[in-house]
This record gives structure tokens, C-alpha cells and sequence, in this order.
């Protein structure tokens, strides 16, 4: 059966096309073009002469072509991820081909489930500092009110800068906080407009941006640079030893191999970033989520609790925990389900192809979405539901591999996926141990950034369990 070279979509206005509804409420705009015209739509943005067109995949099949079987063909080439790379640099998330290749074979050791599950104590860490901050602090205590956004946010920045940089964890967090989001939006805005004026002209955007950007590489340079004086003066066997020695940023920084050499300081720099960045953004936007939605189910909250309370008490969860914690772990991919980190995935292609029976052509942006495809009908019952036994093994084992694709796929799949499963999980064990939750915010309001964004609180009043 020949390919379908005209792909369905709406028609939208005819000197905008679709520009002001994706402008009003872009996921729900997605949402409505499968819906309305199926897997494969084509959706066109802004005036003509300059209008963008999208062509957006939303079934679990057209996603394995884009993100798996032709991943070669789909490439990070479009507008947003060169935007990205220049405020963000040319780690992990935005580097291709031989750079990618030579930075994963360095970096994937570092990632490894044993490795990984050492990072466990900065976790375990952090979370019981959240437990003690909401007993204690203004507004948040045995009965107070918090907004899970922020205090996830915060939990998540703090321990991905502890297993980075170690004893340096104060440094990086509120220059983090206080600049990525300028850089963020500024990254978002340029990515999907038309037309952009050269970042080098002194208009008041460019100026913020580039002052934001400049203080976020300054504090991990600044990090970097003190580290390897401190490594170099104490030898690199006895910095081996340390304890301080044993922090991400110093495994980064003594990572090589014959073939692939080892990262210099703009690379180190760049991987950091990717870290610090992706590694706290979507953690916290899945823990704060699983929290907000365990407030509103308080049959699956007590469920959750009384499996985290079989945990052996008088100590923190650790990594050898997560095997206990298995409906935690389904309540974790539900929430990543109804609220991906990540809900918009785009690409480039090289060459024109057959994506589940439609012709993409060559040079076309490309759009899988999580948002959509993980709440598609013919994938899921009752797809806005929130049901953790979704994910009991044998369902799991009955579905399209695609049909949940939360960490992405492929060869470009997320190199951290063990590493945030294992922060929610036993950071969410360790909120729930300590305390019941009852949801004050209903519904919160969103919007797709780089990551999925929450425009409004998710506020949550906590009661201490004991």
C-alpha cells in the first residue's frame, strides 16, 4: 500500500494557521489534532513567508520508526536544539553524532545501576532535609500548606548539585534556581519563533539571557576549576580515595579511555549543565505530580504509605529498598504517564520517510509527544484516569514498548532513567513515611516548556503521621 503524502490537519486561520491556538494552549491543541484528523498531523504556524510546519506522530508505532528503527534519519537538528545549544552547550542532550557517541561511551559507566544506586545516600540525604523543612518551617509545618512545584523543585536541584559537587552543594543551588529559568524561557521563545534578531544585538532580552547564562557556566567553571587544583595538589591517588573524591564531577573529571580520550573543561562544563538541568527538572516534575495526585487519590496514598511503612523503620530508604517499593514504583509511571517531563519531542529528518503509513519529507520538523500518545485511546482505557495497577507487570508486558516513553528511546534514550526512578522512589517513600497529604489546589494549570511547566501552585497541606 502506497505512503500518504497528504497529511491531514487543521486548517486553522488563514494568515496564522494554527499559531494562536498552540499559542493559547499548545498540549490541548495536540491533544485535539489526533483526535480530529489521527496518528500522523500536519499542524502550520504564522504567517506565510515565515510559518512553521509541524508534522506531529502520535502513535506508539509511528514513535519506534522516529525514535528507534530510524532514529538515523530523525535528527536533533531543528531550531530548538540549536537554540539550546547555544545557551546550554554541546553535552549529552544536544550533541550528535561522533561527539554523541564519544561523551555516552565515556559518561555511560557513571550510569550503571550499581554506580547509580551509590548516589543513593545523597537522595535519602536531601529528602530527610525536606521532611525536617516542612515540620519546620513557616507555614509548613505539622499541619501547614506547601506547594509541591516548588519544594520538589528545590529537592530535586539540591540533591542532583550534592551527587555533582558534593561538599559544594550550596554553590551551585540558588545560582541555578535564580538564572536557568531566564535561560529556559529565553531558549523556548527563540526555539519555535519564526524570526529571531541576532542574540548579539543589545535588546533587553538578549542582555538578561546572556547575563543568566553567564552566571550559570561561572558557577560550575568556577567548581570545576577548584576541584581539579584540589585533585592535582592532593595527587590523584589519594583524591581517588577521598570521599570527596567520589562525586560525579570527579568521576567526570577522571572518566577516559584509550580510544575516546577524556572531557576537557568546556566538555566537563557542558556535561554538568546537561546534569544539573535535565537531572533536576524532570525528577522534580515527576515527584512533585506523584505527590499532588497521591493528594487526590487518598486510596492509592494509603496504599503507597503502608508500603513504604514495611520498610525497616529507624533508618533511611536506600537503593537495595526500591524491589520493596513496587506500587510506589507503578504510582511513579503513572504520574510520568499523565505527566511526562517531558511532554514535546522534536526532530529533524534527513530524508523523506514512511512513518505508520504517511510520507514525512525530507527536511521536515518532527513532533512525537508523550502528552498525546500516553493518553491515546487505542493504547489506553480510560486514559485520563489515574491508575497505577496500569503498570503491574503483566499489563506492562502486554503493551507497545512505545506506548510509555517517558526517558525517550532508541540510541538517544535517557542515560539517567535508573537514576530518577531511584531519586523519586525513595525520596516519595520518604515524604509518605512522615506524612499524610490532602490536596488544597484541585487542578493546576500547565504548559509545555523545555519541560512540562506548571503555571500555577500545587499546593498540599501535610500532616505529620508521627
Amino acid at each position: 500500500m502506497a505512503a500518504i503524502t497528504e497529511i491531514p490537519g487543521p486548517k486553522g486561520l488563514p494568515l496564522l494557521g494554527s499559531a494562536l491556538d498552540l499559542r493559547r494552549d499548545s498540549l490541548e491543541a495536540f491533544l485535539r489534532a489526533r483526535r480530529d484528523h489521527g496518528d500522523v498531523v500536519r499542524l502550520s504556524a504564522g504567517p506565510p513567508g515565515v510559518r512553521s510546519v509541524m508534522h506531529c506522530v502520535f502513535s506508539a508505532e509511528g514513535v519506534q520508526q522516529i525514535l528507534a528503527s530510524q532514529a538515523a534519519n530523525f535528527r536533533k537538528d531543528n531550531q530548538f536544539y540549536e537554540e539550546l545549544r547555544q545557551s546550554a552547550g554541546n553535552g549529552l542532550l544536544t550533541a550528535q553524532d561522533a561527539d554523541y557517541r564519544r561523551q555516552r561511551r565515556l559518561i555511560q559507566p557513571l550510569f550503571t545501576k550499581r554506580q547509580v544506586d551509590t548516589y543513593a545516600t545523597a537522595v535519602t540525604l536531601e529528602a530527610d532535609g525536606t521532611v525536617e523543612r516542612w515540620r519546620d518551617a513557616a507555614g509548613g509545618g505539622a499541619d501547614g500548606v506547601v506547594d509541591v512545584i516548588r519544594e520538589m523543585d528545590r529537592l530535586a536541584l539540591r540533591t542532583v548539585s550534592r551527587i555533582l559537587f558534593g561538599a559544594d552543594v550550596e554553590a551551585a543551588v540558588d545560582v541555578i534556581h535564580d538564572n536557568f529559568p531566564v535561560v529556559s524561557e529565553y531558549v523556548m521563545r527563540r526555539g519555535f519563533s519564526p524570526v529571531n534578531p541576532p542574540r548579539s544585538w543589545p535588546l533587553p532580552s538578549n542582555r538578561r539571557a546572556e547575563a543568566a547564562t553567564r552566571a550559570v557556566y561561572a558557577v560550575c567553571d568556577r567548581i570545576i576549576a577548584e576541584r581539579r587544583a584540589a585533585d592535582a595538589t592532593a595527587g590523584a591517588a589519594s583524591a581517588s580515595a577521598s570521599t570527596e573524591g567520589d562525586d560525579l564531577l570527579s568521576l567526570l573529571s577522571r572518566a577516559s579511555s584509550e580510544e575516546d580520550g577524556s572531557l576537557d573543561a568546556a566538555e566537563l562544563r557542558d556535561q554538568v549543565l546537561v546534569f544539573l538541568v535535565a537531572g533536576h527538572e524532570t525528577t522534580a516534575t515527576s515527584m512533585a505530580f506523584a505527590l499532588h495526585l497521591l493528594a487526590r487519590h487518598p486510596d492509592a496514598q494509603k496504599r503507597a504509605q503502608e508500603e513504604a511503612d514495611r520498610l525497616p523503620s529507624g533508618r533511611a530508604p536506600s537503593a537495595a529498598d526500591l524491589d520493596e517499593l513496587p506500587y510506589l514504583t507503578r504510582v511513579l509511571k503513572e504520574t510520568m504517564r499523565l505527566y511526562p517531563a517531558a511532554p514535546v519531542v522534536g526532530r529533524r529528518s534527513v530524508e523523506a520517510a514512511e512513518i505508520d503509513g504517511h510520507l514525512i519529507p525530507a527536511g521536515a520538523d518532527v513532533l512525537v509527544l508523550p502528552w498525546v500518545t500516553h493518553r491515546h485511546p487505542d493504547l489506553w482505557d480510560d486514559p485520563d484516569h489515574f491508575d497505577p495497577d496500569r503498570f503491574a507487570p503483566d499489563q506492562e508486558a502486554a503493551r507497545h514498548r512505545y506506548a510509555w516513553f517517558p526517558f525517550g528511546g532508541g540510541p538517544r534514550a535517557c542515560i539517567g532513567q535508573h537514576f530518577s526512578m531511584l531519586e523519586s522512589v525513595l525520596a516519595l517513600a520518604a515524604l509518605l513515611r512522615s506524612y499524610d497529604l490532602e490536596a488544597v489546589d484541585t487542578e493546576i494549570p500547565l504548559a509545555a516548556g523545555i519541560t512540562l511547566q506548571a503555571t500555577g501552585p500545587a499546593r498540599v497541606r501535610v500532616r505529620a503521621r508521627r
